[in-house]
């Protein structure tokens, strides 16, 4: 795909260059020849991650630091850890930072990412009226969304396969639930719209801590869930297998891996939120053990 895309914009300034004249293409194309070494050299990094990521602004505080220290461009594809765990299955992208650890752990039992690495944790929180028209406040999660069905509250889901919306349905699973009707709506879109849509319906939702805080100030939704185990939210950074495809950027998947693990890659992480709401939206967690989260891999 991606050297596809290459191709047809280098035919076009081809054909923009040369204009309406006939000319005779030489038997090895130079087309071919300037894909290739564009290619080699590229320093362009393609990161498939999770809207969260960039809805909080943690993208925002990262990846100027990684491109200024590494010479490297990130092209951000933000989107749902389904979606971006597509993207790595196929070769089309080159380094992935995504929250669902089962669906990555598929992955990399099939060797289709490498060099999978802890990296950071915040949690999800359950969030809705203030008015509460469900009694959920301070129950467990399970319990909430159970409540929540039998007196069919509005929900608002992401519905997009996405590490927020797999956490959702484990939720409804344990509370023996499976949501539908008019009360249960989808927005097939980011952790902001959704509290957005949230926010406008006077529904509840479930979201990850960071891209709440962030958009507060424009919300009206209150935390009611909060503090479980079960809804500790865990990212990892993982390059994409480069036997998959010879146009995977390797060195540059590489690269931002380490930096996410790095001293100043964990304290920028560490420290972001902290000046504007008293403590970080996200904690750093390279080097840790996994099984402290209970992990096992």
């Amino acid at each position: 795909m991606k050297k596809l895309i290459l191709g047809i914009f280098l035919l076009s300034s081809f054909l923009i260059i040369g204009g309406c004249s006939t000319q005779e293409i030489p038997e090895e194309s130079p087309l071919e020849v300037i894909s290739d070494d564009v290619i080699e050299g590229s320093k362009d990094v393609i990161l498939a991650t999770t809207t969260s990521t960039q809805d909080s602004g943690l993208l925002d505080i990262l990846i100027p630091a990684f491109e200024e220290e590494s010479g490297y461009t990130i092209k951000t594809i933000a989107v749902g850890t389904g979606q971006s765990r597509e993207m790595g299955k196929n070769g089309d992208a080159d380094v992935l930072l995504t929250h669902a650890p089962s669906s990555e752990r598929e992955l990399l039992d099939s060797g289709d990412i490498i060099n999978y690495n802890l990296v950071m944790h915040n949690d999800f929180i359950i969030v809705g009226p203030s008015e509460d028209p469900a009694s959920i406040d301070g129950s467990s999660s399970s319990d909430g969304f159970a409540q929540i069905a039998n007196t069919e509250s509005m929900f608002i889901s992401r519905g997009d396969d996405s590490g927020t919306h797999k956490k959702e349905l484990s939720i409804w699973k344990k509370a023996e639930t499976e949501p539908s009707g008019s009360w249960y709506q989808e927005t097939g879109s980011s952790m902001g719209q959704t509290l957005n849509v949230a926010s406008e319906k006077s529904g509840y939702t479930l979201t990850d801590r960071a891209t709440y805080l962030a958009l507060l100030d424009n919300l009206s939704l209150e935390i009611l869930i909060e503090g479980e185990a079960d809804l500790l939210n865990i990212y990892h950074v993982m390059q994409v297998n480069p036997e998959k495809s010879d146009l995977i950027n390797e060195d540059g998947a590489r690269a931002f891996v380490e930096f996410m693990l790095s001293e100043r890659g964990q304290a920028l992480i560490g420290e972001f939120g902290v000046e504007e709401y008293g403590s970080p939206l996200f904690f750093p967690d390279g080097g840790k053990d996994p099984k402290e989260y209970r992990l096992n891999y």
